[in-house]
């Protein structure tokens, strides 16, 4: 079973689409994140919710 750690990133309504861009693809690249969901809201806000995968090592005796 594949396990996921989240992460949640709010940005303002003053966020231009340009720099949420940048932000998301400097996670993608440096943190090998991925995008998992984006939900934008009434006011403006915007939610994005990234994604990677945990690996976990196991144990060779």
């Amino acid at each position: 079973m594949t396990e996921y750690e989240f992460r949640v990133l709010t940005f303002p309504r003053e966020t231009s689409r340009a720099d949420v861009r940048q932000v998301l693809a400097d996670h993608a690249e440096y943190g090998h994140w991925e995008l998992a969901r984006t939900r934008l809201y009434l006011g403006g806000a915007r939610r994005v919710w990234l994604r990677r995968r945990i690996i976990r090592v196991r144990r060779t005796a």
